[in-house]
C-alpha cells in the first residue's frame, strides 16, 4: 500500500497540468492548490480501501469536478423555469431594470445617502423613501429597516418590552428557514397572550385577555400568509381588532408579511389584504415585505402613527437593522413605479401575474419546435404557475409548460441545474417541466442552450 501511495503525483506535478493552469484565472492559484489537495486525499483514502492508484488524467478530471461542485455553492444568477414568481430559494422578487440601474448608480460612487442637498447639512437616511411609503399607504409615517422579521422584532421591542401582547393562537405560525413567529415576538422581550383557538378566535377572547391582564402593550395580528385554514374557521375582522385596540387605549399591530399594494384579485387570483387596507381598517403600525408582492429588494417596511414611529425609529435597534444604500436605491426605483402608475408593467412580480396564458402559450410552443428540431423531445401541456414567497397559498394561475420527455427526469434536472447558466426546472409525472412565465426577458436563449447541452452534452449550441 505505501508504494501504491508513492505514486500519487504531488501537489505542484497536479498544478503544472495545462488543463489545472487553465482553470487559474478562474478559480484563483490557493483554491485550485486546496482543490488538488482535496482531490488527492480522497484517492489516498481509495487506495486504503483497496483501489488502484488513479492516473493522472483521472486526477486532473477529478479536479476540474471538484472545482465545478465549489462553483455552484457561490452565489450567482439562476434561470427560474419554475413557475413559482415569488420563489424565496431563488432569491425572491426579481427587481425591475430600473431598481437596477438605481442600485448600480448609487454603488458605484458616493450619494446624498445622510446628506440633505437643500439645506447642505446632514440628512434622514430613507427620507425619500419613507415619503414615498406614506404617499402609496395613507400611513403617517415609515421607517425602512433590512426585513420584515426585524421590523417585526423592532416595533416589539419598541412598543412592548417588558409588557403583553395578544394574539391568536392561530397566527402563531412558522415561517421559512424553520424561524416562528411567537419565537421571534419572544426575542424583543414582549410577553405573549394567546387568545382563541387554532381554529376559532372571538373577539370576546381578546375582551376577555384585555380583561384578565393590566400589563398589555398591543393587540396584534399576524397574516398568514404561507397557509390557509379552511372549514370551521371564525377570526374578527382588523377593523373590529382596532375598535377594541382604541377602546382600551391600545395599539393594534398588524404583520401583513407579503405586504401587498396592489389588489391581486383581478389577474385571477385571491384577494390578498393590502397594506392599504390595513391602514383603513385602523391598524396603528403594519409591517411588510419589500422583496415580495412589492417586487422589490429585501426590505422590512414599518408604516403607521406618527408617535408611535418616533418611538421606533428612536430605538437603538433600529441601526442595528437599517437597510443600506443599495437596497434603499433599488426600494425607491420601486416604490417609484407604483406612484407612477406602471407596476404592472415594469416589476417583473407583476409582469408576471398579470401575463396573459395565450402569450405564454406562444412562447413554449417556440421553445418546443425549437428543441424538437435539435433532437429533443419537447411537448407543450397545460399547467399551473403558483406565487410563492409567502404570498396567496394554494392559488395558482393557469399557464403553459414544455415537458421534456427523458428516461431519468432526475438526473436531467439535476445536469441543468449544473449548467452554464443554471436552470432549475421541476419534475412532475416523470417529465421535467419549464415554466416560461418565470423567466425574465434575455434568458430565453440561453435557457435552450443549457436544455440541450444537458440532454445532449455533444450537441451544438441552439441559435
Amino acid at each position: 500500500m505505501t508504494n501504491a501511495l508513492r505514486q500519487l503525483p504531488s501537489v505542484d506535478r497536479l498544478l503544472q497540468e495545462p488543463a489545472i493552469q487553465a482553470l487559474v484565472t478562474e478559480h484563483g492559484h490557493e483554491t485550485i492548490v486546496q482543490g488538488i489537495r482535496a482531490v488527492l486525499e480522497q484517492a489516498r483514502h481509495a487506495i486504503r480501501s483497496g483501489a488502484s492508484v488513479p492516473t493522472r488524467a483521472a486526477l486532473v478530471q477529478a479536479t476540474q469536478a471538484h472545482l465545478a461542485a465549489q462553483s455552484l455553492t457561490r452565489l450567482q444568477p439562476v434561470i427560474n423555469a419554475t413557475g413559482v414568481i415569488i420563489h424565496t430559494n431563488l432569491g425572491r422578487a426579481p427587481l425591475s431594470r430600473a431598481a437596477i440601474a438605481a442600485m448600480r448608480a448609487v454603488a458605484a460612487g458616493y450619494s446624498n445617502l445622510e446628506f440633505d442637498l437643500l439645506a447642505g447639512e446632514r440628512g434622514g437616511r430613507g427620507a425619500a423613501v419613507e415619503n414615498m411609503l406614506t404617499q402609496l399607504t395613507g400611513a403617517e409615517a415609515a421607517l425602512a429597516v433590512n426585513n420584515n422579521a426585524s421590523a417585526v422584532l423592532l416595533v416589539l421591542t419598541a412598543l412592548a418590552a417588558g409588557r403583553a401582547v395578544v394574539i391568536s393562537r392561530g397566527q402563531l405560525v412558522e415561517i421559512g428557514g424553520g424561524f416562528r413567529v411567537p419565537d421571534v415576538m419572544r426575542q424583543s422581550g414582549a410577553r405573549l397572550v394567546e387568545v382563541g383557538t387554532t381554529n376559532r378566535t372571538h373577539l370576546r377572547d381578546y375582551e376577555r385577555a384585555l380583561a384578565e391582564h393590566d400589563d398589555i402593550a398591543a393587540l396584534m395580528r399576524a397574516h398568514r400568509s404561507n397557509f390557509r385554514m379552511l372549514g370551521f374557521v371564525t377570526e374578527p375582522s382588523l377593523a373590529e381588532m382596532a375598535t377594541l385596540a382604541h377602546a382600551h387605549g391600545l395599539p393594534l399591530i398588524d404583520d401583513l408579511g407579503s405586504g401587498a399594494l396592489l389588489d391581486t384579485a383581478p389577474y385571477g387570483l385571491e384577494h390578498e389584504p393590502t397594506v392599504q387596507e390595513s391602514i383603513a381598517a385602523g391598524a396603528d403600525v403594519v409591517c411588510f415585505s419589500g422583496d415580495k408582492l412589492l417586487g422589490g429588494p429585501q426590505a422590512g417596511l414599518i408604516i403607521g402613527r406618527t408617535d408611535l414611529l418616533t418611538r421606533i425609529r428612536r430605538h437603538p435597534w433600529a441601526r442595528a437593522v437599517r437597510m443600506d444604500k443599495i437596497a434603499l436605491a433599488g426600494l425607491q426605483a420601486t416604490l417609484t413605479h407604483y406612484l407612477k402608475g406602471e407596476a404592472v408593467t415594469h416589476i417583473p412580480v407583476w409582469q408576471m401575474i398579470a401575463r396573459p396564458a395565450d402569450d405564454i402559450r406562444r412562447q413554449a410552443r417556440r421553445w418546443a419546435r425549437r428543441l424538437r428540431a435539435k433532437g429533443i423531445p419537447a411537448q407543450v401541456i397545460a399547467g399551473r404557475s403558483t406565487v410563492g414567497g409567502g404570498s396567496l397559498p394554494g392559488a395558482t394561475l393557469p399557464t403553459w409548460l414544455v415537458a421534456l420527455s427523458t428516461s431519468d427526469p432526475d438526473a436531467l434536472a439535476a445536469r441543468l441545474r449544473r449548467g452554464t447558466p443554471p436552470v432549475v426546472a421541476r419534475v412532475q409525472e416523470d417529465r421535467v417541466v419549464l415554466d416560461p412565465r418565470t423567466v425574465l426577458a434575455g434568458q430565453e436563449a440561453p435557457l435552450l442552450t443549457s436544455v440541450q447541452q444537458a440532454a445532449n452534452p455533444q450537441a451544438r449550441s441552439i441559435q
